[in-house]
């Protein structure tokens, strides 16, 4: 069977699970789930719209991730600095800076070294430990070494790092984060990231703990992002099932066929697919109605999916 790929050396592979395996030991068959169109016209151009606030200091797409409990209420990035040619989000033009606002108003910032930028638009603020105070999570690059997920957090008045999965290790090489939520019944939230979303799709699974990293599982063949894209949404999470666990919906490698998958007892699982006419370019939306959830997206022709069970 297939292992799942190794991450970062600097992450630690606390527990490797090979994808695709129920608890028992036997394989897992995931659910067809039918795609129906929708009017396009009845939904944004995103699809999804994007309701947070500009962030100030000039950064094309940046926007102001909020908290409404813990320390740290705002995060935004600023100083705008063209010194990491990748362009993968559709300009040259990345963060060279931090900034957080506690819920007093009192701000902080942390400045990246001249070989580092945040390729990134929005920092995402989560308590991911449950010791109520909030971390940032960011995609920070080296501009010889590529892209890490880095997070940061308030110590004594100072913004400081606290964890880094580390660099992939290559220059132009980049990862989007998929979601962070309950996904694996730890009792905390996990972080879910594609690496190399454009050339090699593996999909991590990660939480965080007394400041370290711990990779929970791995799975190959997907995609969340577009290159040379802002949309940086193309992934939803939702419990499904009623089992109080998040379960991801992101698309394919190919991003033509909408993977959902979770956690069954200790194992992640592709639990339903749906094939799609084009490739997702849009971000993916979460729809309930009487109880039933369904995943709605866009695809590169225009047209407008809604993806539900059978």
């Amino acid at each position: 069977m297939h292992k799942p790929p190794a991450l970062m050396s600097a992450f630690l592979a606390a527990t490797l699970v090979i994808a695709g395996v129920n608890v028992a030991g036997m394989a897992v068959a995931s659910e067809k789930w039918t795609a129906t169109k929708l009017d396009a016209t009845a939904y944004p151009a995103d699809i999804v719209e994007n309701k947070l606030e500009p962030a100030p200091g000039g950064l094309p797409d940046g926007r102001v991730a909020t908290a409404s409990s813990g320390d740290i209420r705002k995060a935004w990035y600023q100083s705008p600095t063209t010194r990491y040619a990748h362009a993968v989000l559709g300009d040259n033009v990345e963060a060279g800076e931090l900034k957080v606002e506690d819920a007093r108003g009192r701000s902080a910032s942390l400045r990246l070294p001249e070989n580092e930028v945040f390729e990134d638009t929005t920092p995402r603020i989560a308590d991911l430990d449950n010791d109520g105070l909030n971390e940032v999570v960011t995609i920070r690059s080296s501009v010889s070494k590529g892209a890490s997920v880095t997070i940061y957090g308030m110590a004594n008045g100072v913004l400081m790092q606290k964890a880094t999965t580390g660099f992939i290790g290559t220059a132009n090489r980049w990862l989007n984060i998929a979601a962070i939520a309950p996904m694996a019944g730890s009792g905390g939230q996990e972080i879910a990231f594609v690496r190399t979303p454009h050339i090699g799709g593996d999909l991590f699974i990660a939480a965080y703990a007394k400041g370290v990293f711990i990779q929970v599982t791995a799975m190959q063949g997907f995609s969340d992002h577009v290159i040379g894209s802002g949309e940086l949404r193309l992934s939803a999470v939702a419990d499904i099932n009623g089992d109080g666990k998040q379960e991801l919906a992101l698309p394919s490698q190919d991003r033509k066929t909408l993977r959902i998958v979770g956690f069954v007892g200790r194992e992640l699982k592709e639990i339903a697919t749906a094939q799609l006419d084009a490739a997702i370019d849009k971000a993916i939306g979460v729809e309930t109605s009487e109880g039933r959830i369904s995943f709605i997206t866009g695809l590169e022709d225009g047209s407008v999916w809604r993806i539900a069970p059978n």
